[in-house]
C-alpha cells in the first residue's frame, strides 16, 4: 500500500513526537508499505522517512523544484519527484496514495488534511485518512470539528470520513482493512 504521511517539518519539536513517528515508519516498512512524503528530511516528515529507511522501506518524495537548500530533503529516497508547485505537489501525493496519515504538523499539515479531506467529501476519492492523534496532538482540531458539527456547519457524518488513533498498529490495521460505504454518506447529495 502506498501510503501518504502529512507531517511536520520544525526540527524545534518535542523527541517524543520524533521518536514515534520513527517507530510508525518502521512499522510500515515492515507491512511492505511505501512512505508518499513530501521529501523533507526534518520534523515529522523526516522522522517517518527514517524509520522507513532504517527498516528498508521504499520511499517516495515529493517535493517542488524551488525547495533547494542542503539539508532539507530527505536524501535516501527511492524516488523522488520535483513538480513546479506546491499545488502540483498536492496532487501527486493524492494521486501516488492508497491512504493518507496526519501526523502532528503545522499550517502545512492542516492544509493538506483539509484538503484531502474536502476532496473527499466531495466524492473525488475514497481512500482512508486517519488523524493520527500523539499525545492528544489533535485534540483541538477535533474539538473544532465537532463544534462545526454541533452548529451545523458540517454535517455529522463527516466523522465517517476519517479515523483516529494514536497507535501505530491500529493505524496501519485500519488503513489495510478500510472499506468505504458511500450510502448516506456527504457527497450522495451533491
Amino acid at each position: 500500500m502506498n501510503i501518504c504521511v502529512y507531517g511536520a517539518s520544525s526540527e524545534t519539536i518535542d523527541k517524543a513526537y520524533l521518536k514515534a513517528g520513527e517507530d510508525l515508519g518502521r512499522l510500515m516498512a515492515e507491512q511492505g508499505h511505501t512512505l508518499i512524503f513530501g521529501g523533507g528530511s526534518t520534523g515529522m516528515m523526516g522522522a517517518v522517512a527514517r524509520g522507513v529507511y532504517a527498516a528498508g522501506g521504499r520511499l517516495t518524495g515529493i517535493v517542488p523544484s524551488f525547495f533547494n537548500v542542503d539539508g532539507i530533503l530527505f536524501e535516501h529516497c527511492t524516488e523522488m519527484i520535483r513538480p513546479d508547485t506546491m499545488r502540483a505537489r498536492k496532487q501527486m501525493l493524492e494521486e501516488r496514495s492508497d491512504g493518507f496519515i496526519l501526523t502532528p504538523g503545522g499550517i502545512g499539515s492542516f492544509d493538506e488534511f483539509f484538503e484531502i479531506l474536502t476532496l473527499k467529501q466531495l466524492g473525488r476519492h475514497e481512500k482512508p485518512i486517519v488523524i493520527y492523534n500523539l499525545g492528544g496532538y489533535y485534540d483541538e482540531l477535533l474539538h473544532l470539528l465537532h463544534a462545526a458539527m454541533d452548529k451545523q456547519f458540517v454535517r455529522r457524518d463527516c466523522e465517517m470520513l476519517y479515523h483516529v488513533s494514536d497507535d501505530p498498529e491500529q493505524t496501519l490495521a485500519y488503513m489495510k482493512t478500510y472499506t468505504f460505504d458511500r450510502t448516506g454518506v456527504i457527497f450522495k447529495n451533491i
